[in-house]
């Protein structure tokens, strides 16, 4: 039986003209459809159903959350964050989905906000909510339930959730790889004249395939289209702070190069004249360069780009872990807006958005009130806040946000 045939002909969606998501509010409606029908019908809610409405239905935070000077209505500014016009709102930014009512389970693709849009914060029946419709300013209107497609612009002027001038390089240049991945990638083994360093606009050559290494596939042209990859050097080791188990390989980026003709093999003549077979590398020009690039250098496939469209969110599980790395070179603490790596990844059910609560190491101090010196452990202090923006299978890159003093390598994190 179709969908829309087993609701009830009289069914309509009421809603607030605020930016409630059309997922989140049919949802709910369906659900609360259901729960009027399964009786009659005998139609299951499904335990997401049941969680979706109850989340929608308590749209909104607490009043006692709220910021002290939080403003009843707000413009969006250029240059304004979700993190930064959170905190404008509430006392714990990371709450921000529930001040909007957004469904937990499915804030992927977030609520929209855009400059020059106002917004009003609606304080009514003891919780506070987010609205881009001034409260008490009319009716609401009814809207029936109907599938429709919803599209968004990956160009479009909304505000990102954090400063993407901070993580905008890590979005695309350091890259976490596996052992097996960076000992099978292409390498450069040759350059034109004999040429020590290459930059943008050289030609080099490179190769795929070694005799002493594991099978991997040759570089090409595709289609009669060059082929992109970044290049990278130096994969350092992240280890563990604790098990000092490898979590993965973080490969330094130092360019791009475009690959104008495929690696081969042909027929030739050896040097006492028997036959051979001549390898043939692959010829690429060097079309971007960070740092100058040499022989021996690597070659990893142009990666999909990872779109910064995620909502500053705790997580809803428990997660506790170690900074594993401070990015950059030679550097061994980290301030605000500096990128750390940590120790749990898509594997650890880390996803992007998650806000961390950084901790001080704790202090071991003797007890001189006791006869016998006791050492002591003192408990962790709260040291700042950080938030995930992109994953790995065993890591994760996270952007401190805020800080009362600097991070290290092996400091722990919480939930917030």
């Amino acid at each position: 039986m179709p969908l829309k045939n087993r609701l009830p002909a009289n069914v309509h969606q009421t809603r607030p003209t605020s930016h409630l998501r059309p997922a989140v509010c049919a949802v709910a409606l369906f659900a609360a459809a259901f729960a009027g029908t399964v009786s009659a019908q005998n139609f299951p809610i499904t335990p997401g159903q049941r969680a979706t409405a109850n989340q929608v239905a308590q749209t909104g935070v607490p009043l006692s959350e709220l910021a002290p000077n939080a403003p009843d209505s707000y413009t969006i500014k250029r240059g304004d964050t979700l993190w930064a016009v959170s905190g404008i709102f509430l006392k714990t930014p990371w709450r921000w989905p529930e001040l909007w009512g957004m469904n937990l389970e499915d804030i992927q693709n977030p609520h929209r906000i855009y400059p020059g849009q106002v917004l009003f914060l609606d304080k009514s029946n003891g919780r506070a909510r987010l609205t881009t419709r001034q409260p008490g300013s009319g009716d609401t209107e009814t809207v029936r339930v109907s599938p429709r497609t919803r599209y968004d612009s990956l160009g479009d002027s909304a505000i990102p959730p954090v400063n993407l001038q901070a993580i905008e390089a890590f979005l695309t240049e350091p890259l976490i790889v596996d052992e097996a991945t960076f000992s099978r990638a292409p390498r450069i083994v040759a350059t034109q004249e004999n040429r020590v360093m290459l930059s943008r606009g050289d030609r080099a050559y490179a190769r795929a395939q070694y005799t002493e290494g594991p099978e991997s596939e040759p570089l090409a042209v595709i289609d009669g289209r060059s082929t992109q990859y970044r290049v990278f050097r130096n994969a350092t080791p992240l280890r563990d702070p604790t098990t000092n188990e490898i979590l993965g390989y973080e490969a330094q980026y130092v360019g791009k190069a475009s690959v104008v003709s495929g690696e081969t093999t042909r027929p030739g003549t050896g040097p006492k004249g028997q036959a051979v077979i001549e390898v043939v590398p692959a010829a690429i020009d060097i079309v971007a360069a960070k740092e100058e690039m040499r022989v021996g250098d690597r070659l990893l496939p142009e990666p999909p780009r990872e779109l910064t469209n995620f909502v500053p969110r705790a997580p809803q599980s428990t997660h506790t872990g170690q900074i594993v790395s401070v990015y950059g070179n030679a550097v061994n603490f980290a301030g605000q807006n500096q990128v750390v790596t940590i120790n749990r990844g898509k594997d650890h059910g880390m996803e992007r958005g998650h806000v961390l609560a950084l901790q001080r190491e704790s202090d071991l101090v003797t007890d001189t009130t006791d006869t016998s010196r006791p050492q002591l452990r003192l408990p962790g202090e709260r040291n700042g806040l950080m938030i995930v923006f992109r994953t790995f299978d065993k890591v994760s890159y996270a952007l401190v946000l805020q800080i009362s003093d600097r991070v290290k390598v092996g400091d722990r994190f919480v939930n917030p």
